[in-house]
C-alpha cells in the first residue's frame, strides 16, 4: 500500500513557488527551520502505519490470524516473538536524542530554567543500547519457567503442585494448605459468532494434610488463569474427613458416583497407599497415610474425586437407614453411636456379608440397629 502525504505550510512549500534567484535565501531559512523542529509547520500524514494499530501490525508480522491459527500455520521452530515496544519507552524520548524540559529532562537545573537541547551522538547511542538491553532482560524474565514439583508423569499436569491458594480480600492467608492439579483438559463450545471456541478446564484439589480438603473446577481461555481460578475456588469448598488415629479411615467404605465405584479398605499403620494415582494425591492432601482402594468402572478423574469426597458417617446412616456405631476395646461390647439416620430406622438388620470388617474390634465394625 502506497502512502499519500498531505502537507500544509511545511518548510518545502516556499521552495516550489519561489523563483530560482531566491533559492539561496530560502535554503538558509530552511536550514534554520530544520535546526529547530518546533518551527516546523503542521503536517498530516495518511499512511498504512497511521491507520492500523500495533496489535494488527504484529498479527501481520507473526502470521497469527484466525484462519492460520486454526490450520496450524505459523508453527515454525524459529518463529518471531511478539514484543511490547512501548515498554520502557519514555514520553519525549526518540532516535533524535532531543531533550524536552518537563518530559525527558528537568525543567530547572542549578537554579536556572533549561532550554531545549539535544544529546551528543555517543550519549544517544548509549541511551538506545540501554533501552535494548532492558527489553532483552524483560524478555528473559518472561521466558523463565517457575519450577514446579514433579507430577505423575513428565508430560502431563496431573499431580503437580501449585503452592498455597492466594490470600483472600480481607488479608487471610492459607499457608498451611497445599494444592495439586488433578486434571487439565481442553473443552470446546460451538458458538454462532466464533465457531468452535476452545477453553481450558482444570480440576484442582487443596488440603492441609490434617483432615481438611476440597476441590473445584476452573475454566478460562488460557491454562494459567484456569489453574489459578480452580485453586482459589477450591479453598471455599472444604470437607473435613475424620481419620482413625490420624493415619487411615475409620471403616471400609464403598461409594458410587455415576459409573465410578470405589471400594476403600482400612489398613494398619505402615501399609501405605495402594490406590489410583489421583486417589493417592487426594489422600495426601487429606492426611490419610494407609488405605487400599479399588476403582471399578469409569476412571473419569472428576467422578473419582467426587466419589472419594462423597460418603460420610451421616451419609452412610441415611443410605442404609441404620445407626452407624463404633466399637473400642476399652468400651467392651458397648457400641457408641456416631451417626443416626434422619428418617425412620428400618427393622431389617444389615446382612452379615455386607458388614465392613465383620468380627473386628477397635474399628468401625459395621452397621447395627440401636
Amino acid at each position: 500500500m502506497v502512502g499519500q502525504a498531505i502537507e500544509t505550510h511545511g518548510p518545502w512549500e516556499s521552495l516550489r513557488r519561489q523563483p530560482r534567484s531566491q533559492n539561496v535565501q530560502s535554503l538558509l531559512e530552511l536550514q534554520f527551520l530544520l535546526s529547530d523542529p518546533c518551527r516546523w509547520g503542521s503536517s498530516c500524514l495518511i499512511h498504512l502505519y497511521t491507520n492500523v494499530t500495533a496489535e494488527e501490525l504484529w498479527r501481520g508480522v507473526l502470521a497469527e490470524t484466525g484462519a492460520s491459527a486454526k490450520k496450524g500455520r505459523g508453527k515454525r521452530t524459529k518463529r518471531k516473538l511478539k514484543r511490547d515496544l512501548n515498554r520502557g519507552q519514555n514520553i519525549g524520548e526518540g532516535h533524535g536524542g532531543f531533550l524536552w524540559p518537563g518530559l525527558n529532562a528537568p525543567v530547572v537545573k542549578d537554579g536556572s530554567v533549561q532550554n531545549r537541547g539535544r544529546r551528543g551522538g555517543a550519549e544517544q547511542q548509549e541511551v538506545q543500547a540501554e533501552l535494548v538491553r532492558q527489553r532483552d532482560e524483560w524478555e528473559r524474565r518472561k521466558k523463565m519457567k517457575q519450577k514446579r514439583e514433579r507430577g505423575w508423569t513428565g508430560n502431563s499436569w496431573g499431580g503437580t503442585s501449585l503452592g498455597p491458594p492466594d490470600p483472600g480480600p480481607n488479608g487471610e492467608t492459607y499457608e498451611s494448605f497445599a494444592s495439586r492439579v488433578i486434571e487439565v483438559k481442553s473443552v470446546f463450545n460451538m458458538t454462532a459468532k466464533e465457531g468452535r471456541k476452545r477453553s481450558i478446564s482444570c480440576l484442582v484439589a487443596v488440603g492441609n494434610g490434617n483432615g481438611a480438603a476440597g476441590f473445584a473446577l476452573g475454566k478460562a481461555a488460557d491454562r494459567q488463569t484456569a489453574l489459578r481460578k480452580a485453586k482459589n475456588r477450591a479453598i471455599h469448598f472444604l470437607y473435613y474427613i475424620e481419620r482413625f488415629n490420624n493415619h487411615t479411615i475409620y471403616h471400609d467404605i464403598e461409594t458410587k458416583f455415576k459409573r465410578t465405584r470405589l471400594r476403600m479398605k482400612k489398613q494398619n499403620k505402615g501399609y501405605g497407599l495402594h490406590c489410583h494415582r489421583a486417589i493417592i494425591t487426594l489422600c495426601r492432601l487429606i492426611g490419610i497415610e494407609d488405605m487400599y482402594c479399588k476403582v471399578e468402572g469409569s476412571v473419569n478423574l472428576l467422578n473419582i474425586t467426587r466419589a472419594l469426597f462423597k460418603e460420610t458417617h451421616q451419609t452412610l446412616a441415611d443410605k442404609k437407614e441404620l445407626h452407624v456405631v463404633e466399637f473400642k476395646p476399652e468400651r467392651g461390647p458397648l457400641p457408641m453411636v456416631v451417626a443416626s439416620p434422619k428418617t425412620q430406622v428400618r427393622q431389617e438388620p444389615q446382612p452379615e456379608d455386607e458388614i465392613p470388617n465383620p468380627g473386628c474390634t477397635g474399628t468401625m465394625s459395621g452397621l447395627h440397629r440401636a
